[in-house]
């Protein structure tokens, strides 16, 4: 048997939908593995999004919530991913919507860099020109992206950095896939040119 964690344990090979399946049930410690597995990945989505920790931790937490709740009505047991970050970016958006016009920076460059250390080796961690390198270029790419209009942000984050395909794009921010590319391409022009120092 493997252990998913928290108690949760599945035979080997189980799937996601079947774990979504089980949850669906009502097997607490199923949806307890669903929450562990996705949100870190939301986490860092809405932290990117939102430039705040309370804030991000907030949509997280509501995202989940909403899950939760909505979980029997969710009919295909594999879409749980990307409905589960649908909901996330959605409130991402909200909450970009009810801000003031005031532009929120990040001013703690450890907050950026325990978020965006997932590539990198313990030595490169503990190396402090590394270190100092990498929290220059997030402090970067975060002023960069704080320039793109909200949707256009979700857009390149949650392909760039979360893999989800145009398709998924598409439905998150209820636009077509076409759309989806035309916002990436927008995106990345203007990514590229303000992160050129870093090339």
């Amino acid at each position: 048997m493997e252990d998913y964690g928290s108690g949760f344990e599945a035979e080997p090979g189980l799937d996601e939908g079947s774990i979504v399946a089980r949850a669906q049930d009502g097997d607490l410690r199923a949806f307890e593995h669903l929450v562990n597995s996705y949100q870190g990945r939301l986490f860092r989505l809405a932290y990117r999004m939102l430039n705040d920790r309370g804030d991000a931790e907030d949509v997280v937490q509501e995202a989940l919530t909403a899950s939760w709740r909505g979980l029997a009505r969710l009919q295909d047991v594999q879409a749980f991913g990307g409905w589960v970050y649908r909901l996330a970016t959605n409130r991402c958006l909200d909450v970009l919507r009810k801000r003031s016009t005031r532009t929120e920076h990040i001013t703690d460059p450890q907050d950026i860099l325990s978020i965006s250390t997932d590539g990198a080796g313990s030595d490169q961690l503990s190396d402090p020109a590394y270190a100092a390198e990498r929290t220059a270029r997030d402090d970067g790419l975060t002023a960069v992206l704080n320039t793109l209009p909200p949707e256009q942000r979700a857009c390149w984050l949650l392909r760039e950095m979360h893999g989800r395909s145009y398709a998924e794009i598409g439905a998150t921010l209820k636009i077509s896939p076409t759309a989806v590319r035309g916002r990436l391409a927008r995106a990345r022009i203007q990514i590229a040119e303000g992160m050129n120092e870093w090339r």
